[in-house]
This record gives structure tokens, C-alpha cells and sequence, in this order.
């Protein structure tokens, strides 16, 4: 079903660029705007955001609407936004295994420094959220019903600037200050809801779902995003570079507050307290840091600690679905899906 699903977003995809500068004369704006916004979001992706649009749709609604994958796209391209904006934020040069939007626009600013590549990619990130809002209302669906799942669309953009936003703040405060229900506080915000809560219940709501079962999918987004985000710090702690198509470095460099390090720091001796400190502060980490975050991680329990974390998540997620009225078939493909990616 999620490739079934995928193959009509992707077709919907490629249909909407093709389009682009008869929507918008992006061409008469800027070529080289148009060049690059067509390439970025063309790009290779799983599209596990627009995909669960269209699963919780379709799991309370009895068939497809006209134009409800051109709405789903709108939920990829906030993806793009976020993803542009967030590389800037990161200075990640690559994105999806190319330059990053910013890297490709550097050539593009001017030599006296007045702008900057940066600059320019905030411009097209801005560019990306309009274009968003207005791919949602593609969808041929009950007025009432339409306001609503654009309205958690928009908050789902909102909530997740709030969650890049407290990231980057407790990146600052000591690692001593940082507290569990911080960390959760992030990955609630900027993964669980953007890529699970939302999506599923943008489309529930556009299908007509009631309350209760709204409910139940945030929960059960909740849950799976959060246990995602563990096994993504793990990933990114622990896998090689060519497993994740990105840097291994990059978590230790950022200092980013994970329940990996949250647990480590908590459960050291002072002489490793000392160690984690100097290696979350230090921005030029190399293979030899790395490798001893690991070996602290390991002997703190923190890995062990982030993994029983995950199995618990997915049984409380497990349960949710399983209570949720949403149609057998999609109830179905969500369960293997969590099997998948957890």
C-alpha cells in the first residue's frame, strides 16, 4: 500500500513542476529561482509525510477525492521548507545526497559579501511554505472539514519552528540543567508531530474523523515519532556514514541534547561528566571524539537505556492503533510500517 501510495505522490509530483512556471511565471521571476526550486524538490525521498496524509484519509473516508494527491504534496513541500531552512541552520552542506539548497545558491551571491548563499536559501524556503498552503487546496472536500485540516497544516509549520527553536536554546544551557521532558519536549515538536501526529491527522480530519480518533492518532504519532527520533540519535551516533548518507560527526559537532546523552550524563562517574561536557562543547569533533561518546555511551547504559526506550514507545503505539477505528487495511500498513522503521 505505501508504495502503491508513493507512485501516485511521486506522479503528482513530477506533474507539479512540470507546471511550476505556468503557476507561478517562476521563469519570469528568475530562471535560475525556478531551475533550483524544480531540481530540490524532484529529489530522491521517501515521502513518509504525504503518505500518511493519504493514509489517514483514506482509512475513515470511503475513496479517494479529486485532487487529494495534489494535496498531499503540500505536506512534501513544507518538508522542503524545512529541510532548507534547517540545513542553514545546521550549516549542513548536503541534502539528500546533493549540495544543500544553500550550497547550490553560493555561486549565485555576490563576490563584495553583501549576501550570502544563505541569504538566498532562506528566500526559497520562504518561497517553498507559500507554495504549500496553496497546494492544499487542491483537495475537493467539505468546506468545513477543508479549514480545518489547513489550519492543522499550518500549525504543524508553527510547532515545528517551536521545536528548532527550543533545540537550539537548550544547545546552549549546560547538559546538567537539561531534563528528560526537555528532550521529549523536542522530539514531540519537531519529529512526532511533523512527521506522524500531523500528517495523520490532517487527513483523518479532512476525512471527517471525530475527536476521539484524532486523538488516538496524535497519540499513537506521539509515540512512533518519539521511539523514530531514538533510533535516529542512535543511528547517527553509532552508524557509518554510508548507512545514513550523512555525517556521523554531525550530532557532536551540533551538541545536540539527545536521551542518548541525557542518560550518559546522568548515569557517570564525575571524571566522565567532565568528558561528555568537553566533547558536547566542542565544535571541530573528529573520529577519535567520536568514538569515545560511544564507548561513554555504552558504559553509562545509555544505549541499552535508548533502546528499551524504543520497544516500550512501539508497544504503547501498538495498543493506540489497535484501538483506533481507522479502516483495517490502513490499520494494517501503519503497523508494518512502525515494523519497518523501527
Amino acid at each position: 500500500m505505501f508504495i502503491e501510495i508513493k507512485k501516485k505522490i511521486d506522479k503528482e509530483l513530477n506533474s507539479y513542476a512540470r507546471g511550476l512556471d505556468k503557476l507561478y511565471s517562476l521563469k519570469k521571476v528568475s530562471p535560475v529561482l525556478h531551475k533550483h526550486i524544480t531540481e530540490y524538490i524532484l529529489r530522491e525521498g521517501k515521502r513518509v509525510r504525504p503518505i500518511l496524509f493519504c493514509i489517514g484519509y483514506l482509512g475513515f473516508a470511503k475513496k479517494a477525492a479529486p485532487g487529494l494527491y495534489h494535496s498531499a504534496i503540500s505536506i512534501e513541500l513544507l518538508h522542503d521548507f524545512m529541510l532548507v531552512h534547517d540545513d542553514i541552520i545546521d550549516k549542513s552542506p548536503t541534502r539528500r545526497g546533493e549540495p544543500a539548497m544553500h550550497t547550490m545558491l553560493k555561486a549565485y551571491a555576490g563576490k563584495n559579501e553583501k549576501f550570502s548563499g544563505e541569504d538566498l536559501g532562506i528566500c526559497v524556503g520562504d518561497i517553498l511554505y507559500a507554495m504549500a498552503l496553496e497546494a492544499f487546496l487542491a483537495v475537493e472536500e467539505n468546506a468545513s472539514r477543508k479549514e480545518s485540516a489547513l489550519r492543522r497544516l499550518i500549525q504543524a509549520a508553527l510547532y515545528t519552528g517551536g521545536g528548532e527553536f527550543i533545540e537550539l536554546v537548550y544547545g546552549a544551557k549546560d547538559i546538567s540543567s537539561i531534563k528528560r521532558e526537555d528532550i521529549y519536549k523536542i522530539y514531540d515538536l519537531k519529529t512526532a508531530n511533523y512527521t506522524f501526529s500531523s500528517p495523520l491527522a490532517i487527513g483523518a480530519t479532512l476525512a471527517g474523523a471525530d475527536k476521539k480518533q484524532l486523538d488516538i492518532l496524535i497519540n499513537y504519532g506521539n509515540r512512533l515519532g518519539r521511539a523514530f527520533q531514538i533510533k535516529d540519535d542512535i543511528l547517527g551516533m553509532f552508524s557509518e556514514e554510508q548507512e545514513t548518507g550523512k555525517s556521523n560527526l554531525a550530532d557532536l559537532k551540533e551538541g545536540k541534547r539527545t536521551i542518548l546523552i541525557w542518560y550518559a550524563y546522568r548515569n557517570s562517574n564525575s571524571n566522565d561528566k567532565k568528558v561528555i561536557k568537553r566533547l558536547l562543547s566542542s565544535r571541530n569533533a573528529r573520529e577519535k571524539e567520536l568514538l569515545l561518546m560511544r564507548r561513554l555511551l555504552k558504559k553509562s547504559g545509555a544505549l541499552d537505556y535508548a533502546k528499551k526506550e524504543i520497544a516500550s514507545l512501539k508497544c504503547e503505539a501498538d495498543h493506540l492503533l489497535l484501538s483506533s477505528s481507522i479502516r483495517k487495511p490502513y490499520k494494517t500498513a501503519l503497523h508494518a510500517f512502525a515494523e519497518m522503521i523501527l
